[in-house]
């Protein structure tokens, strides 16, 4: 468990609000979303200088040295700013990634650059059937004694058609294993994707005899990749935390101000109630991933619980607010005029990115016996 304070922390999620408050507001998403690589390089290295892309990385490393706590704070600012940029692909997923597989020399190589934010990394450990699991793993690897190629699809790779570093989970004779690939080598295949959401970057990526460095894991394959998702899943919901409450806040702002028949409609009761329910939604949303955030830090038994009730909990809740405020605002918010529309799809989008609702509340039933 991380030793900074619960006062440290505060203003690290401070500091962070007020970056992103001047380098991350609606207009600067709607330039930077527009962009061929989906991120703003400048706001990309204050982001790096701040403190924010390495948070998670251990000190020795260059990083922060910061624990699912701080992260999820930190998000909750991010989902708020909606900031476009491969933050939890390359500073979440994979440097817990290869924090998580205990390769002391890949981590003395790759965590330093992917600190400072000079390498964006991103990891590709789900096939087509996008199930999140090590069943859905469709590359294979062959070869050995250092001479490894991989063949096989990887699919809804974040950010995948930016990165420098790709961490690939694929099925070699001894079982599953991670590879390093540079996305600039032969026989690898990068397929950008729509989005519904317009700030996220996905990508297909084939790999055909593929040159890859195989990581020396300390712990088995899967494992790794669930602790490293298991960070991701905080960290998302951290987002779509703090996404919802900010469309709260922007929502009963309209409703104070927007004057119908003579009065604010804020005063109707119909509005009351919506407004109501949207409070109990993002406070639960904030609940739900801050509980999360600790049991993961303090490795407490029901933590894998926590985490899936955390990732469906905030995914519906954040869906159910954006959807909510756009029947507040009127027609306007389902325009590209206005912010709430860019929420929405960011919480359409973010309910799908690392595994649906219903596979984690399957899941959270599972793991707590039901």
């Amino acid at each position: 468990m991380s030793t900074i304070t619960a006062e440290d922390r505060a203003a690290f999620q401070d500091a962070t609000r007020r970056l992103l408050t001047d380098f991350c507001t609606e207009a600067d998403v709607r330039r930077t979303m527009d962009l061929e690589a989906g991120y703003d390089p400048a706001l990309w290295k204050r982001l790096a200088d701040l403190g924010i892309v390495g948070l998670i990385i251990e000190e020795a490393h260059g990083g922060a040295g910061a624990g699912p706590m701080e992260l999820e704070l930190v998000m909750e600012e991010v989902g708020a700013a909606l900031l476009c940029g491969p933050l939890i692909s390359s500073g979440v997923l994979a440097a817990a990634l290869i924090q998580a597989s205990g390769d002391k020399a890949a981590q003395d190589r790759l965590l330093p650059a992917i600190a400072n934010g000079s390498t964006i990394a991103t990891a590709a450990v789900t096939g087509p059937a996008g199930t999140w699991t090590a069943d859905a793993v469709a590359v294979s690897a062959a070869g050995g004694d250092g001479s490894w190629r991989l063949d096989g699809p990887a699919a809804f790779v974040t950010h995948g058609q930016i990165a420098d570093l790709v961490l690939v989970a694929a099925r070699a004779p001894d079982g599953l294993a991670l590879f390093e690939v540079d996305p600039q080598a032969g026989g690898v295949a990068i397929k950008p994707l729509p989005t519904f959401d317009h700030t996220l970057r996905l990508a297909d990526i084939g790999f055909t005899a593929s040159p890859a460095r195989r990581l020396d894991a300390a712990r088995p394959t899967w494992d790794a990749v669930e602790a490293a998702l298991d960070v991701v899943r905080v960290a998302l919901a951290g987002e779509q935390a703090g996404a919802g409450r900010k469309v709260l806040e922007f929502t009963v702002d309209y409703a104070k101000s927007r004057i119908q028949f003579g009065r604010p409609i804020g005063g109707f009761q119909a509005i009351k109630h919506m407004a109501a329910d949207l409070l109990l939604e993002s406070e639960s949303a904030i609940s739900a991933a801050r509980h999360a955030a600790r049991a993961l830090a303090e490795g407490n038994t029901d933590a894998k619980a926590s985490i899936s009730l955390a990732a469906f909990a905030c995914a519906d809740a954040f869906s159910t607010i954006t959807a909510t405020a756009v029947q507040m605002h009127g027609g306007i918010a389902f325009t590209w005029a206005h912010p709430a529309h860019l929420y929405l799809r960011r919480a359409r989008a973010a309910a799908q990115l690392f595994g649906t609702s219903e596979f984690y509340r399957e899941r959270y039933l599972s793991q707590i016996g039901a």
